[in-house]
């Protein structure tokens, strides 16, 4: 069975993240990973993972020959991880290395999360673990992954999927989302937030968003939505609406709606929501144990309606979520 790892205890030892490092290599997930996973927190006051990096070979040229990556570890220490991020590369019909292949097949079968960032997948397919799974990869290789791999349920047109102890991220940024979702899923929303204030990244993109966004030519000097954005936030208790939204920009519920997915990707209601559960998931861990005034103080209403959001959007009921999340939890 996969590991839980949704709760880590703060007094055990850290959380061992493992990446493989194999030729040609992309330097910016690789980034992603160390950002995310890698630095230490003294902000938070421990460190949130065991971060290390590994290779087939001593000496590992990257992506075009930017650079050659030495002093790692061996192959050997993915057998030692709780999670391990599987290497990727822009030449997705060059087959990854039967080593490489067996040590993410020896961690799936000891029940270790694996994560793929971009043509992750890839590698993920080649094993074989991704059959009859869910997954994504970056929108330029959908169609060459379909044909290669028909087994695997592939979503497009999304920024990842979390399948439990599979991740996939579609690419580029969205390692990033990705990464910032798996803090999420393993130390709760706070120290997410922290994490990504510190990364000066968005703290919560969906990953059900899509990859593309088209961002068109302003037709006024300014559309942005980041003070909307920021006015809503700090009123989240408030009733807002959709209309009171657009009334709010000066502009129509259609165009609100359009600017919506052209600049984030989803609708002004679903963008309200997860922003109004985000926030009851940050009063549960700063200890609030009243959900009714969790509900009130979110802008969620009711016990009622926060036990069924929280639940879809963490997988929790607020009650699993305060002993996971909550103070003292561990």
């Amino acid at each position: 069975m996969p590991q839980d790892s949704s709760h880590m205890d703060p007094t055990a030892d850290p959380h061992r993240v493992v990446v493989i490092v194999d030729e040609n290599s992309n330097p910016f997930e690789l980034g992603c990973a160390t950002e995310v996973f890698g630095l230490r927190r003294p902000e938070i006051g421990r460190d949130l993972y065991d971060f290390r990096l590994c290779s087939p070979e001593p000496s590992t040229l990257m992506r075009d020959g930017f650079f050659t990556l030495t002093g790692v570890a061996g192959l050997e220490a993915a057998d030692s991880a709780d999670t391990l991020i599987v290497p990727n590369r822009p030449d997705v019909d060059v087959p990854r290395r039967p080593a490489v292949l067996d040590a993410v097949r020896r961690a799936h079968e000891r029940g270790t999360r694996l994560v793929g960032f971009c043509s992750g997948a890839f590698t993920l397919a080649e094993a074989g673990v991704l059959d009859g799974r869910r997954a994504t990869a970056h929108w330029q290789w959908a169609d060459s992954f379909r044909a290669r791999f028909p087994a695997v349920h592939l979503e497009e047109d999304v920024l990842f999927v979390d399948d439990g102890d599979i991740l996939t991220a579609a690419g580029s940024a969205a390692a990033l989302d990705l990464g910032l979702h798996i803090v999420r899923r393993d130390h709760g929303a706070e120290i997410a937030n922290s994490v990504s204030r510190r990364l000066v990244f968005a703290a919560h993109r969906d990953g059900g968003q899509r990859q593309f966004i088209e961002r068109p030519v302003p037709d006024i000097p300014d559309e942005s939505l980041a003070p909307l954005l920021a006015w809503a936030q700090e009123r989240l208790d408030a009733p807002l609406t959709v209309s009171g939204l657009a009334a709010r920009a000066s502009v129509s519920t259609a165009t609100l709606h359009r600017r919506f997915q052209a600049q984030l990707g989803t609708t002004p209601l679903a963008w309200l929501t997860r922003e109004r559960v985000a926030l009851a998931c940050r009063l549960i861990e700063r200890g609030e144990s009243r959900f009714e005034m969790v509900a009130r103080r979110s802008g969620l209403g009711t016990a009622a309606n926060l036990r069924a959001l929280l639940r879809r959007e963490t997988g929790l009921a607020p009650s699993a979520y305060r002993r996971r999340f909550g103070p003292g939890a561990g």
